[in-house]
């Protein structure tokens, strides 16, 4: 049955990343950024103040809602995961350094995209009589579609997300962790697998307030670590830093250079594997942070539309590209091992899983090297895992009530579990494909609802 499934889903997977999401997205980054008037650039600074200015470890309780940064805090939580290390360790690999270069443009034009998802979350959330705060893409979808039509993209979009981040989701992440403990420390999986259940199983069961409470202390000190590591590294290498930052333009445009091939061909690889892991790593446009956001207090929705575009600064410009500066001044420039491109047998030693760790161990020694970017993936995969359950649990909620949270919670901890024990491709394909599929309803609501979100940030500015 697996066998069977497989093929196709990797044919629907690749039609919809390669053709229809791809265009989708970036269209809808294009058209936010105009519509705003580049918003992204105009209120950079202000979000960074929102940010930074109000930074706290220790935000405290805000009954059934979040501070503005530990909305952020968990909505980063969900966008920096495994993709940072391994989505960038691929898309390197099967473009080039020239694929950074593309997902520093995605990443820009995806920052109008989640301003307008956050601003929309915030305007069309709903309170209930208990005091509880219901927001996300399903809300704002059907704001921009009433009737049947509505109902039916709303739900179409709570399902994808419920199986693609609350279940399969998870999934890949608890394997991602079990998997580089096991290579790094020697731990059977299997524990490794209980001590998670144990973990998110606490946290799961105690809410919002719980959830808030872990994010804004993990984020800050999981980026923190990785950002002195990666910093120290780079400064090791400081040498081979203008070379670096060379290669990273010089083949984003002659990708051929390194990839091989005609030049066209070389261009369409190296494009759309930096826009493609991008795009996914960020999350900008797919619907899953807006859910977050929705549970800030705030004084104006523009506000928390600010604070979600430094998300996708921190996640791209600041984790994955300080990962991408390590990888390729270790293994790309003249002295590395990949200085001639990824072919022969070096193709045999190293992969996108292991990708980093072979980078951070080039500089650090082999077991350091392991042992770190181990440690980093599960404080940032295990963070994932927290952010992506609430996210699923909320549209779980939509569809069955608050009753279902029980059932919910008990199903996605099996997974976390199950995820820990086997690598399956069938389970990493459908997380992908329920991840795609989620993205569509959301892209359309994004595009009717353009003139609420132009209204919501006019207003803020008088």
């Amino acid at each position: 049955m697996s066998n069977a499934l497989l093929p196709i889903v990797q044919t629907i997977n690749s039609y919809l990343s390669d053709y229809i999401l791809f265009f989708l997205l970036i269209a809808v980054g294009l058209f936010y950024s105009f519509k705003t008037h580049f918003v992204q650039v105009r209120c950079f600074g202000e979000g960074m103040r929102q940010v930074f200015g109000k930074l706290s470890l220790n935000g405290g309780s805000h009954g059934k809602e979040m501070s503005s940064f530990q909305a952020l805090a968990t909505a980063i939580a969900a966008q920096v995961g495994t993709g940072n290390i391994i989505g960038a360790s691929g898309a390197i690999l099967t473009g080039g350094p020239g694929a950074i270069f593309w997902m520093w443009v995605i990443a820009f034009f995806g920052m109008a995209t989640i301003y307008a998802e956050a601003t929309l979350a915030q305007v069309t959330r709903v309170t209930t009589e208990d005091g509880s705060i219901h927001g996300g893409p399903v809300y704002y979808i059907k704001t921009a579609f009433t009737g049947k039509f509505g109902s039916f993209l709303a739900g179409f979009f709570a399902i994808a997300i419920t199986l693609a981040l609350g279940f399969f989701g998870c999934m890949v992440q608890s394997n991602s962790i079990g998997s580089t403990f096991q290579n790094a420390f020697h731990v059977p999986s299997w524990i490794v697998g209980i001590c998670l259940v144990v973990f998110c199983g606490f946290i799961f069961l105690g809410g919002i307030q719980r959830l808030a409470s872990v994010t804004e202390k993990i984020v800050p000190i999981m980026a923190g670590l990785f950002l002195i590591f990666g910093l120290i590294a780079l400064i090791i290498r400081i040498k081979y830093i203008p070379a670096t930052f060379g290669m990273i333009f010089r083949y984003a445009f002659q990708p051929n250079a390194i990839l091989g091939g005609s030049i066209g061909t070389a261009i369409k690889i190296a494009v759309t594997q930096g826009a493609k892991r991008g795009l996914f790593s960020n999350e900008a446009g797919m619907g899953s942070t807006p859910h977050a956001h929705a549970l800030a207090k705030v004084k104006h929705p523009h506000e928390q539309g600010c604070v979600a575009m430094i998300g996708v600064f921190i996640d791209t410009f600041i984790v994955l590209t300080l990962n991408a500066l390590v990888i390729i001044s270790t293994l790309y420039t003249a002295d590395g091992i990949l200085a001639n491109g990824y072919v022969g047998d070096v193709t045999e030693q190293i992969g996108k899983a292991n990708l980093a760790q072979t980078a951070f161990g080039s500089v650090f020694g082999t077991t350091f090297g392991n042992a770190f970017v181990a440690i980093t993936l599960f404080f940032f995969a295990f963070s994932t895992i927290l952010s992506w359950n609430l996210f699923g649990k909320i549209n779980a909620q939509y569809l069955f009530t608050v009753k279902a949270t029980k059932v919910y919670t008990i199903i996605a901890l099996v997974f976390i579990f199950l995820g820990t024990l086997a690598s399956n491709d069938l389970v990493w394909e459908l997380s992908d494909m329920f991840n795609n599929l989620m993205v569509i309803p959301n892209a359309i609501a994004l595009f009717a609802l353009s003139g609420l979100v132009v209204k919501s940030m006019k207003s803020a500015n008088k």
